[in-house]
């Protein structure tokens, strides 16, 4: 059964803005490699971010790209070439991070060579005759974006809500990255599975594809998270364990397995619209203020 004959998901008109890209660059010469005081585990657990998205986020781009000119809507083209910018630098951004790593003991190398792999040779391009076969790998990647989305917006919605980490003494420029990034995910939450919608809307690929991008997220959530532990020079012998996990999300520095197990229904809900959950005012707001925007913003043409 398809969308076709289901309520069709409607946006919150108000929740629309003009997205943009922002130049954003950050300073690591003082941020430590545990950056949570005292909580390497949870620390390492968001630092999987650094090593996951920019070759994510880089196969986001390449795929919208052959997206675009089966856009019939000027509106969601707009959108969507302001998500391929932004995406572009969040890439960019969390690509920066990895010298720093690097020089505090810790080589990236042997986990993004196999999420390189992941992105590039498993979900790349494949060599199919012009017609169906591509346009279906095309919408099977459409889809499987939309579905990422919804937790890289979930993600974002709570880490601009973590109060707990600034308690915690978290470093302010690890800080200002995670946020500045989340509120540019839940600025344009609604883009990728605007799409999905515009070219196919399925349900059952939305069902297909959605449980796809969880199992991956989860499977490459541990396993860097296990790599990065166990690659800690200053945590010799020391393993990553579900326990810290918990624990993490009990104090508020983690996101709670809970809050994750409830966005399952509401991505797979026929009426789900990614508008219904999170702020966009929320997220303007901190991008007013975040010291590396409001950087960006003071000097890109036109700024003040």
């Amino acid at each position: 059964m398809s969308n076709k004959t289901s309520p069709r998901p409607e946006p919150v008109a108000s929740e629309r803005i003009p997205l943009k890209a922002r130049n954003v660059t950050f300073d690591w010469a003082d941020t430590p490699l545990h950056w949570i005081p005292g909580d390497p585990a949870s620390a390492h657990t968001i630092n999987v971010l650094h090593l996951l998205l920019p070759a994510g986020e880089r196969w986001f781009v390449h795929v919208y790209k052959q997206a675009l000119p089966l856009i019939r809507d000027p509106r969601l083209r707009e959108d969507v070439i302001g998500f391929i910018g932004q995406e572009a630098m969040h890439s960019q951004a969390h690509d920066d991070v990895l010298p720093h790593l690097r020089a505090q003991g810790l080589d990236p190398e042997p986990y993004t060579a196999q999420v390189d792999w992941l992105f590039e040779k498993l979900l790349g391009d494949r060599t199919l005759p012009p017609g169906r076969a591509r346009v279906w790998w095309l919408k099977e990647r459409i889809a499987m974006i939309a579905a990422i989305e919804h937790y890289t917006a979930f993600l974002g919605d709570w880490v601009l809500n973590a109060d707990a980490l600034d308690a915690r003494g978290a470093d302010p420029v690890m800080l200002d990255l995670l946020r500045w990034h989340g509120a540019e995910e839940v600025e344009h939450r609604s883009v990728a599975f605007d799409l999905f919608q515009h070219l196919d809307g399925d349900y059952r690929r939305r069902v297909r594809t959605w449980a796809t991008a969880f199992a991956a997220l989860v499977f490459l959530w541990q396993r860097g998270t296990r790599f990065f532990v166990a690659n800690d020079p200053s945590l010799p012998g020391r393993r990553a364990s579900a326990g810290d996990f918990l624990r993490g999300g009990r104090q508020g520095v983690l996101p709670t397995p809970g809050g994750m197990l409830r966005s399952i229904p509401q991505y797979l809900s026929r009426t789900y619209h990614p508008s219904k959950y999170g702020s966009t005012e929320q997220a303007a707001a901190y991008l007013d203020r975040s010291p590396a925007a409001t950087a960006a913003d003071a000097t890109a043409p036109g700024g003040f």
